[in-house]
């Protein structure tokens, strides 16, 4: 009997991770006010990022965790507490999205410091479910009285309201194959460079595509969100001709499908920990994570 029941939970574990989750939209956060002037903030989240965050020679860009003071931890901390404190509903749309952006992405780096040194984001085990993986369904934040989490920030408030794929670009979740954390915090004035320079810097590295003995490989981004991208191999590869340099276009022009995927979900941290946890899987075990 125990055998059995092992084998069903380990089944169970496999179908959870087979897809990555849908973009659902939260209705509650619709919501939206096209007039409003108001316009938010991000100079703290901006100058955590210009000190912290290093363009590395190897094109990822990494987090310098450990050096990160007690004082300005703090400060991110009053910045998620002001953000959180916004009537986001009350906002217009270019305001929201860089709120939402931001507040994904600061959320994520204060999850690795509360828990840090880790190898892997995907070793803080605090989402709920006897099988969940990683921090992005526990419950972070209250917003006009909802509690939110990663997950819902992602897919059910930006993917379904924005219906952008580059926001795959702009939400980070701290591992060497997501991409790039930026330097400089996202605004409504800046949205369009914001997500451009992420799709070209990421399009454009290995990680996210490469021509391998004639095959692409791309990244494991495209398989679990493929419906974001087309919906099929030609759309994700139109999507990248889109973005690519005239080298990796060229490359391309004779490419008719995605051969194979990849990613690499230790820590992008400046200083790499090699202890692994009994909690990691590989991409071709895990497919059901995005950025």
């Amino acid at each position: 009997m125990l055998v059995g029941l092992i084998s069903i939970a380990l089944l169970v574990a496999a179908q959870s991770v087979r897809a990555a989750p849908s973009a659902e939209l939260w209705e509650r956060w619709s919501a939206h006010d096209p007039a409003s002037t108001t316009v938010l903030q991000h100079d703290a989240w901006d100058a955590f990022l210009s000190r912290y965050v290093s363009e590395h020679a190897d094109g990822v860009n990494r987090v310098d965790y450990a050096g990160v003071s007690r004082a300005d931890k703090r400060k991110l901390a009053d910045y998620i507490d002001a953000l959180t404190a916004t009537r986001v509903s009350g906002l217009n749309r270019a305001e929201q999205q860089a709120y939402w952006v931001n507040l994904y992405n600061a959320l994520t780096v204060v999850t690795v410091l509360d828990a840090f040194p880790v190898a892997s984001i995907r070793d803080i085990d605090i989402s709920p479910g006897l099988f969940s993986d990683g921090p992005w369904g526990k419950k972070l934040v209250t917003i006009e009285g909802e509690q939110l989490s990663l997950d819902d920030i992602e897919h059910r408030i930006l993917r379904p309201i924005w219906q952008d794929p580059r926001i795959h670009y702009a939400v980070n979740c701290a591992s060497i194959g997501c991409p790039n954390l930026q330097t400089s915090a996202m605004t409504a004035a800046n949205t369009e460079e914001f997500l451009d320079a992420g799709a070209v810097a990421y399009i454009n590295h290995k990680r996210g595509a490469e021509i391998v003995g004639g095959r692409l490989v791309v990244s494991s981004i495209y398989d679990w969100f493929e419906e974001d991208f087309g919906g099929d191999d030609a759309g994700v590869i139109a999507h990248l001709k889109q973005y690519a340099n005239p080298d990796l276009k060229a490359a391309l022009a004779d490419v008719t499908k995605v051969s194979d995927d990849r990613y690499d979900w230790d820590l992008n941290g400046t200083v790499a920990f090699t202890k692994s946890s009994k909690k990691r899987k590989t991409a071709q075990e895990w497919r059901s994570r995005g950025s």
